[in-house]
């Protein structure tokens, strides 16, 4: 029972000196590749390593979870209780890209806050909107951000409408009922038409 304890408390210390950006590994090397400290992590369970690892993402977690939460101290308790949730998940999960799991994790711990909390009706992204680091924006996400603008451009108006409130305005079914006059089933229609859609104007472009 005193392990169980002492394993929380250290546990609860971890987090919280990675949160205040304290925790300051210097056996870790600082280039090291996501993979490589993923791996390290699953073959040690050393806390520090999944530490370092989480660290490089924990701005964009808590901007996901900001984004979906509407509040800054539920964001911040939901950055460390996704840490919690890593420590178990990373090793019984076969992992190839990190950061787009980790954003996926992120997501459905909100949308399940949000489900079971506020009984809010919601929706998960698709697949190809996933989070973008603002402030560290590639050519290929460049590209790729413009090409979904293009995409969306190209819907008929009321999936381009219904997918605009939906997901860029973060409105729930209601908001958009009472903002555009169609019923519920049609802005559910126009939503899932228009992610097929986009999806498919999306794939097109990536094989030219």
């Amino acid at each position: 029972m005193h392990l169980v304890i002492d394993f929380h408390k250290s546990l609860k210390k971890i987090i919280l000196l990675l949160c205040m950006n304290f925790l300051k590994s210097q056996n870790i090397p600082t280039d090291i590749t996501d993979e490589r400290l993923l791996q390290e992590y699953k073959q040690t369970a050393d806390l520090a390593v999944l530490a370092k690892l989480y660290e490089r993402y924990m701005h964009l977690v808590y901007g996901v979870c900001l984004k979906y939460l509407h509040d800054e101290e539920l964001s911040k308790d939901a950055v460390m209780q996704i840490f919690e949730e890593l420590i178990v998940k990373a090793t019984r999960h076969d992992i190839k890209q990190f950061k787009p799991w980790l954003y996926v994790l992120s997501r459905n711990y909100c949308l399940m806050q949000l489900r079971s909390g506020k009984k809010m009706q919601t929706e998960s992204l698709p697949d190809f909107m996933e989070f973008v680091d603002d402030a560290h924006l590639t050519d290929e996400r460049e590209e790729n951000i413009k090409a979904l603008e293009r995409c969306k451009e190209k819907l008929p108006s009321v999936q381009k409408v219904s997918i605009q409130l939906f997901y860029m305005d973060e409105k729930c079914y209601k908001e958009i009922v009472d903002e555009t006059g169609y019923s519920i089933n049609e802005v559910k229609s126009y939503i899932q038409n228009g992610k097929r859609n986009l999806k498919i104007c999306l794939e097109k472009n990536r094989e030219r």
